[in-house]
């Protein structure tokens, strides 16, 4: 049974059930998630807590299995939270997960709480997590994208009385808060706890945002690439400038850029012979944000455009590697922002 993280709190007064699994990667989210299932336990009567973290190829899962058959002299309920920081239980981790899956059914003395990482494809469909979602309840943590930001920074005024100005106002303050934080979701979290400390509640300005909220965004050289894919071509400067100054290797930053133009271009030859988009689509693996961003762009994009990239995209990674080109940057981070540049302001019209 599968329920999403805006549905939990609501789920959790309805009663709670004996097996919850929480997997994402996105901490603040599946702290508070976790924290609300704590929380309705320890209502519920569950005053014992047991934690196992399931690190390294030595730890003994027996101790998770044996734990659940044993309570102290001093609570009738308890609690086993079990947590799996690498999303691989391994072989024995496999069977004791699937033991405690059927073990919980019915049985209202011990609730488990099992914490994992986002998970592939290939994961989801194993026997351990089947029985996990067979036999109780998952919760499946999405990280919340950038064009999302605004509106969950906003959600979280209203629940601390502060909101933004109605209108452009408003929205020119969202999005530069999420400009601010974009890619760390918990420091998020507490600059916008620290405007609720500094601030009584009601409106917010657009100079009190600007003066309280400090810049602690971090940016991933795959979340760079989603941004040249989406023709975003101020965001795309900040994060080149964000990922220079945090000391991002070029090398990484270019594969990112370059990885999305080959797989366009081999789509995009795939839809040449015949193949329908979503198919080629799939092929390549391609989905999420990513596959939306090529859905829009590739219908656009010619052969010889994607051509034309990948011949950039190989002259910047002879830059990178210390060799010099014509009419391009010797500098490996000017040239990756001359690349990035050019294909984002190619696709920059699309969005329009």
């Amino acid at each position: 049974m599968q329920v999403g993280t805006a549905q939990i709190r609501e789920h959790l007064q309805r009663g709670l059930k004996s097996l919850y699994t929480v997997h994402g990667d996105e901490s603040l989210l599946v702290q508070e998630v976790g924290d609300a299932i704590r929380q309705a336990a320890r209502e519920q009567g569950y005053t014992e807590r047991t934690v196992h973290t399931a690190a390294g190829a030595h730890f003994d899962w027996s101790a998770v299995l044996a734990s659940g058959g044993s309570l102290s002299l001093f609570a009738d309920k308890q609690l086993i939270e079990v947590r799996v920081p690498s999303g691989k239980p391994g072989k024995d981790g496999s069977q004791i997960l699937q033991q405690l899956a059927q073990a919980a059914q019915g049985n209202d003395s011990t609730l488990t709480l099992v914490l994992l990482p986002r998970l592939d494809s290939a994961t989801l469909k194993g026997a351990w997590f089947g029985a996990l979602d067979s036999f109780g309840v998952t919760i499946k943590v999405d990280p919340v994208e950038r064009q999302a930001l605004p509106q969950w920074i906003a959600q979280r005024l209203q629940q601390q009385g502060q909101r933004v100005a109605a209108g452009e106002e408003g929205q020119r303050t969202l999005q530069f808060f999420a400009d601010r934080v974009e890619g760390n979701l918990l420091a998020a979290h507490q600059e916008i706890q620290k405007l609720g400390l500094l601030f009584p509640a009601g409106e917010l300005s657009f100079e009190q945002v600007e003066n309280a909220v400090f810049n602690v965004a971090r940016y991933t050289p795959f979340k760079l690439a989603e941004a040249v894919l989406g023709g975003q071509v101020a965001r795309v400067q900040r994060m080149l400038d964000g990922l220079q100054a945090e000391g991002e290797a070029a090398v990484l930053v270019h594969w990112a850029l370059s990885e999305d133009i080959r797989t366009l271009h081999r789509i995009r030859i795939s839809m040449d012979a015949g193949r329908p988009l979503p198919m080629a689509l799939r092929e390549n693996r391609v989905w999420g944000l990513k596959e939306k961003l090529m859905e829009r762009a590739l219908p656009l994009l010619t052969a010889s455009t994607l051509v034309r990239w990948l011949d950039d995209a190989h002259t910047v990674d002879g830059i990178v590697k210390g060799l010099k080109a014509p009419s391009w940057p010797a500098d490996p981070w000017q040239a990756l922002q001359q690349l990035a540049m050019k294909v984002a302001r190619e696709l920059t019209p699309l969005r329009r």
